[in-house]
């Protein structure tokens, strides 16, 4: 048995004014066939790393692509993607025959001239390797589930948690399956559900996380293989944008289209209360302050870097200032050009800085201060689950009694290592303030006494009405009252 995997990732966002060249990708993931570190998968790279601690154990032949991906930004430069698709899919050709065909993707890449970019990457590949080799891929939840993709694919199979802690097991679901379809144990049958919604559903919430948790215990039970929510990615303009369930059952497209629709129609009932509440930044400082204990986290997800954002917005810190708040830290803040001016600082130097508010006016005013320089430590990376995520050279500022994180490698907040690897301790703050939309809580949840979150004037407002579409199939809620939800696969 001989397999095949290879990856090519990132998640646009189509407003950003941030372009994703291959600059992007060399700062992210770039790697070459046998590249990839044993250690830890890397952003999308779970199925290659799966199949690659599997193979030898249980008996086939794993050849290795290339793995490229970037952080979230504005849409990828076309010859840029179209260089990288095409050493990927001229090294499957080296590798035919093949019995199946591993895609670690992320489902909501955009790149000039192409939408649907992991509906591109399928549809090439299933014109090289042909109808019987199965192709199984793997997908973020905030991805678009295009119909291209639903009929070209073998298998889907999307991550339930948000934030994403189970890549790696979803993974193993994909390899698994993959596997009993090429030994003909198993024969998939997918359904999609158009749910013709936009919303937010972190799994760390109970609504969701009920739902979630039920579907789940439907895998493996009476013909279901998988179920999958496509929360969908609402910063991008693409068509196909929106809400939907895709379901797997071996053999009985029937059953899969029965449960598809009652899912989907399950998720539909939940339109308004999966997400959390959003405060305005005054509102959330003041109950910051308020509440006993500590830390309280403010999470702002306006200025995620996750989802695009440049995350130098300062609105929240200049309130914060504003306000004296004492005994608060807040992260990050990209601004390379700042990082380096304190290094040539040096630790405890105290001189005037400028920093944030570079990129847009989304990213709002910079900062002027004399600052403290806390921390310095180059090449730094935090955890999120099992992987690393490069922050490059880190600086931490104190601006009266706040520490502010500085990053030259633009993410959101993910792990405590953040803040750590410049000599902040988390757990000793009041007020811990983090750019992020809830990949944050897998590591911060846990220490926080309280978690909050804020609606600033960053550019990925919550309000999806504020959003200038024009390209988005409509009707879709919340934009309009009136929607068809509908089986489409």
């Amino acid at each position: 048995m001989r397999l095949f995997a290879a990856t090519i990732a990132t998640e646009t966002n189509t407003f950003s004014p941030l372009p994703t060249s291959m600059a992007a990708y060399r700062e992210g993931v770039f790697l070459r066939p046998g590249e990839h570190p044993d250690e830890t998968p890397l952003t999308c790279t779970a199925p290659l790393w799966v199949a690659r601690r599997r193979a030898a154990a249980e008996g086939f032949t794993l050849v290795e692509g290339s793995c490229f991906a970037a952080s979230p930004a504005g849409l990828t430069n076309r010859a840029d993607y179209e260089t990288m698709r095409d050493e990927i899919l001229e090294q499957l050709r080296a590798a035919l025959p093949l019995d199946g065909v591993l895609l670690g993707l992320h489902g909501a890449m955009v790149a000039h001239g192409y939408d649907d970019v992991e509906g591109d990457v399928i549809e090439r590949v299933r014109a090289i390797v042909g109808p019987d080799c199965v192709i199984g891929v793997e997908l973020d939840p905030h991805c678009h589930l295009t119909l291209k993709r639903v009929r070209l694919a073998d298998i889907i199979v999307l991550y339930k948690e948000f934030p994403h802690t189970d890549v790696v097991e979803r993974a193993e679901d994909v390899l698994r399956l993959v596997i009993a379809t090429i030994k003909g144990e198993i024969r998939p049958k997918m359904a999609l559900f158009d749910a013709r919604q936009v919303g937010s559903y972190p799994t760390t919430l109970p609504l969701m996380r009920a739902f979630v948790d039920r579907v789940s215990a439907m895998e493996g039970h009476g013909g279901v293989l998988s179920v999958s929510i496509g929360h969908c990615f609402p910063y991008a303009d693409v068509p196909e944008m929106g809400g939907r369930v895709l379901v797997v059952t071996d053999g009985d497209k029937p059953l899969a289209d029965r449960l598809a629709t009652e899912i989907g129609l399950e998720f539909v009932a939940m339109r308004g209360r999966t997400a959390p509440e959003y405060l305005s930044v005054e509102a959330a400082i003041a109950t910051a302050l308020q509440v006993n204990g500590a830390p309280v986290v403010i999470a702002d997800p306006a200025d995620n870097a996750g989802g695009g954002a440049p995350s130098d917005n300062t609105t929240v810190l200049r309130h914060m200032i504003a306000r004296g708040v004492e005994n608060a830290a807040l992260g990050p803040i990209w601004d390379p050009v700042a990082v380096r001016l304190c290094f040539d600082a040096g630790l405890g130097a105290v001189f005037p800085l400028r920093f944030g508010g570079k990129i847009g006016p989304a990213s709002a005013q910079p900062v002027d201060a004399e600052v403290t320089v806390m921390g310095l430590a180059r090449d730094c990376q935090q955890s999120f689950g099992p992987t690393q995520v490069k922050l490059g050279d880190c600086a931490c500022v104190r601006v009266g009694g706040i520490d502010v994180v500085l990053i030259a490698n633009r993410t959101q907040a993910l792990g405590l290592e953040l803040f750590r690897n410049v000599g902040v301790e988390p757990t000793q703050r009041k007020i811990l303030v983090v750019k992020s939309t809830n990949h944050f809580h897998a590591a911060f949840g846990p220490i926080a006494e309280k978690v909050l979150y804020v609606d600033s004037d960053g550019p990925l407002p919550r309000d999806y009405s504020r959003i200038p579409y024009t390209r988005v199939q409509r009707p879709i809620w919340p934009l309009d009252a009136d929607t068809s939800p509908v089986l489409i696969f």
